[in-house]
C-alpha cells in the first residue's frame, strides 16, 4: 500500500500543469522575436518598439518601426495570453546598443511568467526567484 501512495505521489508531482506548459512556450516565442526584432531595429537603425494590445479588438502585439517585410507575427499561440509591459506601455527595441531595464509579465489563466533585460544582455525569462525579489 505504501509503494502504491509513493508512486501516485510521484506521478501527481511530475505532471505539468497545461497551462504553464503552453505559457513557458509563448514566453520562449516571445524571447525569440524581440530578439530577432532588437536585432533588425540595430541592424537597419531602426527606432522601433513592441507594443502589446490586450484590448482584445485587433492585434493581440504588434512590431511598430520595423519594415513590414518582416512579417512578424502579431498573436499568441494561445489566444488567453495576455502581456504587460512593467512601467511602461511599449519595449524599446533600437536602434541603440544599450537599452533601459525591461520587464514583460506574461499571463495565462492564474500562471504568470515575466521576461526582462537589463538593457545590454538579451531578453530572457526571469526564474521565479528572481521575479518576486524585484
Amino acid at each position: 500500500m505504501a509503494i502504491v501512495a509513493i508512486g501516485a505521489a510521484l506521478v501527481a508531482v511530475s505532471i505539468r500543469d497545461p497551462a504553464n506548459t503552453r505559457l513557458e512556450h509563448e514566453a520562449g516565442r516571445l524571447v525569440a522575436l524581440l530578439e530577432e526584432a532588437r536585432t533588425e531595429a540595430r541592424a537597419g537603425g531602426f527606432e522601433a518598439v513592441w507594443v502589446p494590445g490586450n484590448d482584445g479588438k485587433g492585434d493581440a502585439f504588434r512590431f511598430v518601426g520595423l519594415p513590414a517585410a518582416l512579417n512578424l507575427p502579431t498573436r499568441w499561440l494561445d489566444a488567453d495570453v495576455v502581456a504587460e509591459v512593467v512601467g511602461a506601455t511599449v519595449v524599446q527595441l533600437g536602434p541603440d546598443a544599450i537599452l533601459p531595464p525591461q520587464r514583460v509579465v506574461l499571463k495565462l489563466n492564474d500562471q504568470r511568467l515575466e521576461i526582462g533585460s537589463d538593457g545590454i544582455a538579451a531578453f530572457a525569462v526571469v526564474p521565479p526567484v528572481a521575479a518576486a525579489a524585484r
